[in-house]
């Protein structure tokens, strides 16, 4: 915590002059208010003790008890007995004052003309900051607190900081990675989608995006043609075109990506295909045979997100890449949906040649992720935690969905889901003229988050009678309420259950 008498704290905070027409602890105040409402003093950090200030000021510390004991009047301040004087909360608890610049600031750089690439006018991503906080989160992509193995993760993380362990990770591992989370990675996640990789086929990344940009980075140019499914994963689309590539959607079905559209002049193919992002469809065998061969047949390279994949499923389909044998597809993983999305941990699998690649254009963007994490989460996968984890969120996540089903066809009976089974999201289709957009206000208003399908389409024309409802981070008993008060946002009264 900041001390009081950091001087290099406040040194910039107090201006000071005996030429100014104001009285010393007129100027005081001023300077502890103006920092206030421009939120450069915290609530947590205690203000200089009187003398240090009156010292540092070249005042009498009367002046400055003055000026404190007025501020305390003001509300701007609380006393606290022992501890010396604090922001007061409440001030903080209001909205900012707007910042004035300066007049040497008036004529400030614009930033937006200089950029070289447009990562600001992209499609912003679904933002669900209150989702912990809502009675009926059917977000996506977030955790649930009471599944989360919080002891577990406390030890292997007690683990990593032993002196010995702290050896193996402190240093800079240029771009290398743990070799015992490479190692099992490569036993115990891989193989589970029928993977067979060597150790230098695999490299760490900071989630399934950062495995992304490296790719499009390190593989993609302008006008690279990506064929990509549509409806499709918004920011895989986003990161395609920042790296300057032509974005080609292609439709999807109940098999999934439909794989004569794809043109034969695309580059790259990028696929969900254990669960296609946002529909959940796996991809049918014959598909998964027709695009291995069209890629072959047209040097074409497949980049296949496991979207989905690390949960148990009923009837699991081997990866597409443990069916290639030419080397045209790169795999990329994640354990966001299994561990946390806030460690942001993943992984691509590839040949050697491209890996080597990846390493040394990481080495320039971030060296390698942080390796005290590495650490945790191979020492997790090893004591087998992480496969505890798996089965508890696939027996939870399967019981939700199943309710979740049942519900809207006992609520929302208009609207259709897609009848796959694992994952953890249901994609729905309401009846024309819906506005999903609208109904995702109205139910955020009884406390219910929706996300609108929407963001997903590529179009100019954007289907509005789609939605996203997640399993993930919703208990159980508070499914069923939660599309009660859906129904009634969507302007039904809910039938008697």
């Amino acid at each position: 915590m900041p001390q009081r008498n950091d001087t290099a704290i406040w040194s910039g905070l107090f201006r000071i002059s005996a030429e100014s027409g104001q009285t010393l602890q007129a100027q005081i105040r001023q300077a502890i208010v103006a920092a206030i409402l421009d939120r450069q003093i915290a609530a947590s950090m205690p203000l200089p003790s009187c003398r240090i200030l009156a010292e540092k000021l070249g005042v009498a510390r009367g002046t400055v008890v003055l000026a404190f004991q007025q501020l305390v009047d003001q509300g701007f301040l609380v006393a606290r007995e022992r501890r010396g004087h604090f922001v007061n909360p409440d001030v903080l608890a209001t909205p900012a004052k707007p910042h004035q610049k300066a007049p040497d600031q008036a004529n400030e750089i614009d930033w937006k003309a200089r950029r070289q690439i447009a990562a600001s006018d992209m499609p912003p991503p679904a933002k669900h900051d209150n989702w912990i906080k809502s009675s009926y989160p059917f977000v996506y992509g977030q955790f649930d607190p009471a599944l989360f193995p919080t002891a577990e993760w406390r030890e292997c993380n007690r683990m990593a900081l032993a002196v010995l362990e702290i050896r193996n990770w402190a240093s800079d591992m240029v771009d290398r990675d743990d070799p015992l989370l490479i190692e099992q990675i490569q036993a115990r996640l891989l193989p589970r989608r029928g993977i067979f990789a060597n150790p230098d086929e695999i490299i760490v990344t900071l989630g399934a995006q950062n495995a992304l940009y490296m790719l499009a980075t390190l593989l993609m140019t302008k006008g690279s043609k990506v064929a990509m499914e549509d409806p499709g994963y918004p920011d895989a689309r986003s990161i395609f075109r920042l790296a300057g590539a032509d974005v080609i959607p292609v439709p999807v079905d109940h098999s999934g990506i439909v794989t004569a559209s794809i043109p034969s002049d695309s580059g790259f193919v990028f696929v969900t295909p254990s669960h296609h992002c946002p529909t959940m469809v796996p991809l049918s065998a014959e598909r998964r045979q027709d695009l291995l061969a069209r890629a072959n047949r047209h040097n074409q390279i497949i980049i296949e997100d496991g979207y989905d994949s690390q949960l148990l499923d009923e009837a699991p389909q081997q990866a597409l890449k443990s069916l290639d044998r030419s080397g045209r597809v790169i795999y990329v993983g994640s354990m966001s949906k299994t561990l946390a999305p806030g460690l942001r941990l993943g992984y691509i699998v590839a040949s050697a040649g491209l890996i080597s690649e990846l390493r040394a254009l990481r080495r320039f963007m971030l060296r390698h992720p942080p390796a005290n994490n590495q650490r945790a989460v191979a020492l997790f996968l090893s004591l087998g935690h992480h496969e505890a984890l798996v089965r508890r969120l696939s027996s939870a996540f399967d019981e939700r969905r199943k309710r979740l089903i049942h519900a809207i066809s006992a609520f929302l009976p208009e609207w259709r889901s897609t009848d796959s089974a694992g994952g953890a999201s249901l994609w729905l289709e309401g009846p024309r003229g819906t506005d999903s957009r609208g109904l995702a206000e109205a139910a955020a208003s009884r406390s219910v988050i929706i996300e609108p399908g929407d963001r997903f389409f590529d179009r100019t024309e954007k289907p509005s009678r789609f939605m996203r409802l997640g399993i993930s981070s919703i208990a159980l008993q508070h499914i069923e309420p939660g599309i009660r008060e859906l129904a009634t946002a969507a302007g039904r009264r809910p039938a008697a259950a």
